[in-house]
């Protein structure tokens, strides 16, 4: 077999070649015989019928096709190996010469994973991390804060007035009338806090909801500065974005929108409707963020490789039985895949955060 390999844009590759006359003829019987086991034949059985017979009610071209189709299939993965060739998705595959007693031909494009040139992102870190103010880091919580908190406790655990026949063309999705409660709100008491969990009384309360309020600031910190941190990288490194990548998230962002959508009674179709848009108008608005978070991907992906980090054994083993108990149908190969996914991130970003 002979190959020439195309560097394109965009991070494909096309993949030129020839199977040679003695390998793709030695697909014709086990083509002929695949294409006989459905064919129905008068004074047969099903599947049965001799190499002669079939020969005369199938096309050559339709055996040909078959002959090819088995062949590259075989063959693909052996090129990918060979030209040490990191393929994403399916590829695109085109015969160029096709004929009994003779070389097939074909061309075979496809997208492989992208170089990732990155920065200096030890250096990026450390600037954005030294840049955070004394007011950004500080997370003390306030007593009105604590006291507003508590209102907005009191207010969505109120009676409600119930709304019906919500119609959406009443206003965007977020802004569609939701439950409203009554002015009496509930007296904030030490028997209204233990109806609210394991709570001694009010002041145990809000001591918890202190503690838990500072939780929240410094994470949404912690996620302010990761935030900044890989945008940072994500901006000065160079990626050619093989388009595979961008339409894997573009999917990804239209299912869980459809999920959420339909999970508040609503369909797909009208809510695309109220906004006059189409599935494709959406992918064009969704594009930026897709296109990041490809990136995101691979920044991560590429700065765990340099660093040399992995996933802990034992964290990924806790993590997939954690998620196998709550999602029964889950599949565990896919689980440990995310499982390491998620931990390997987290690592980088230690690392990142500790510059």
């Amino acid at each position: 077999m002979q190959t020439k390999i195309k560097k394109l844009e965009k991070s494909e590759v096309e993949i030129e070649g020839e199977l040679d006359i003695d390998v793709f003829e030695s697909y014709f019987t086990k083509a002929l015989k695949k294409l006989g086991e459905n064919l129905e034949l008068d004074g047969f059985r099903k599947g049965k019928a001799p190499e002669n017979v079939l020969l005369s009610k199938i096309p050559e071209v339709r055996i040909l096709d078959e002959m090819a189709e088995m062949a590259l299939n075989e063959y693909y993965p052996k090129i990918l190996e060979d030209e040490k060739i990191d393929a994403l998705g399916r590829p695109e595959i085109a015969i160029t010469k096709i004929a009994r007693k003779n070389p097939l031909g074909f061309k075979i494009k496809t997208a492989i994973m992208p170089e990732t040139k990155l920065p200096d992102y030890k250096k990026i870190a450390k600037k954005i991390i030294s840049d955070v103010s004394d007011k950004e880091k500080d997370t003390s919580v306030t007593d009105k804060e604590i006291e507003d908190t508590i209102m907005d406790i009191r207010k969505s655990r109120a009676p409600k007035k119930h709304m019906t026949d919500v119609d959406l063309k009443d206003g965007p999705l977020e802004s569609l009338p939701k439950d409203r409660p009554l002015d009496e709100l509930p007296e904030f008491n030490d028997e209204y806090v233990k109806n609210l969990g394991p709570f001694e009384n009010v002041e145990d309360f809000k001591t918890k909801l202190k503690e838990n309020i500072k939780l929240e600031k410094e994470n949404q910190l912690k996620e302010k500065t990761r935030l900044k941190i890989v945008e940072k990288i994500i901006d000065d490194s160079e990626i050619d974005m093989p388009e595979i990548l961008v339409e894997s998230e573009l999917q990804k962002i239209l299912y869980r929108m459809e999920s959420d959508i339909t999970q508040m009674g609503l369909k797909f179709e009208d809510y695309l409707k109220h906004l006059n848009k189409t599935v494709d108008d959406l992918k064009k608005d969704f594009r930026g963020d897709a296109e990041k978070k490809a990136k995101l991907g691979l920044v991560l992906n590429k700065i765990s490789e340099v660093e040399k980090i992995v996933a802990d054994e034992e964290q990924v083993a806790k993590e997939v039985a954690h998620i196998l108990e709550h999602y029964k149908d889950a599949d565990p190969e896919r689980a440990t895949l995310h499982a390491q996914n998620v931990l390997t991130n987290e690592k980088v970003f230690s690392l990142l955060e500790n510059q």
